[in-house]
């Protein structure tokens, strides 16, 4: 008896792996719940595996790599502020140069009013209200900061008390730009023997000792003629998408 029952289940597997293995029907459910534990099971130890890395390695790189991107972005306005002062250089080999640029990191804290997305309260260490300062995102012109009541206040490219001495075009035609509280700048006091078009580049002058020579600004729309001079409507390079951190130069030279 016991022969017949261990025969029976025998043919009973036999029939039952040559079914699973010739017919789709039987298969299919069961390689997809196999498939399924296996993903959940390989989830699973990539969830732990990504939890570890994260709380052992990934804040210590991001640390890491922040510090670096600051000691990039702080050379970078230096080595642009050089290379200015050596093209003038070369124009005249008699010149001097002493280039000892101050930048700092600084975070903004908030917007100054609701509604107002062109000032912003900044964090700044050891702020000296007597001046006023050039502020930078990367390469890009984002603005001036100001004393109010004692603190940094950040004018953005676009606030109207946002000015400052700039170049227009090849020919470096002398401006001042400020904002207008709309999408675009405005570049004035432009003298009218300058041939200035649509497309000329507008980068920071330096003689304000806001800024250094050569920082971009952005780019001429159009240009009208009024009361002797030229006035230039300005496309913005840099657009407040993000105004989190930023670069103030604290001294020029």
């Amino acid at each position: 008896m016991n022969k017949e029952l261990l025969s029976f289940f025998l043919i009973f597997i036999a029939l039952f792996v040559g079914a699973f293995y010739y017919t789709n029907a039987i298969q299919a459910p069961v390689i997809t719940s196999l498939n399924a534990v296996k993903s959940t099971y390989h989830d699973s130890v990539q969830f732990f595996e990504d939890a570890i890395y994260q709380h052992t390695f990934q804040a210590r790189h991001i640390e890491e790599l922040e510090k670096k991107l600051q000691k990039y972005e702080k050379n970078h306005l230096v080595m642009l502020q050089m290379a200015a002062e050596l093209r003038d250089l070369y124009k005249e080999n008699n010149s001097t140069l002493k280039t000892s640029p101050k930048v700092e990191l600084v975070r903004s804290i908030s917007y100054a009013k609701f509604g107002d997305f062109n000032r912003l309260w900044l964090e700044v260490k050891d702020y000296n209200d007597s001046k006023i300062y050039g502020l930078t995102y990367k390469e890009l012109v984002a603005g001036i900061v100001i004393p109010q009541e004692g603190k940094p206040l950040a004018l953005l490219n676009k606030d109207i008390k946002s000015a400052y001495a700039v170049y227009v075009g090849k020919q470096l035609a002398p401006g001042i730009v400020h904002g207008n509280n709309s999408q675009n700048l405005v570049v004035k006091f432009i003298p009218s023997w300058f041939n200035i078009q649509p497309g000329d580049e507008v980068i920071t002058s330096g003689l304000d000792k806001v800024f250094f020579k050569g920082l971009k600004v952005g780019r001429v729309l159009s240009v009208t003629k009024s009361q002797g001079y030229q006035n230039a409507i300005v496309e913005p390079y840099y657009q407040e998408n993000d105004p989190s951190f930023f670069h103030m130069i604290k001294a020029t030279r």
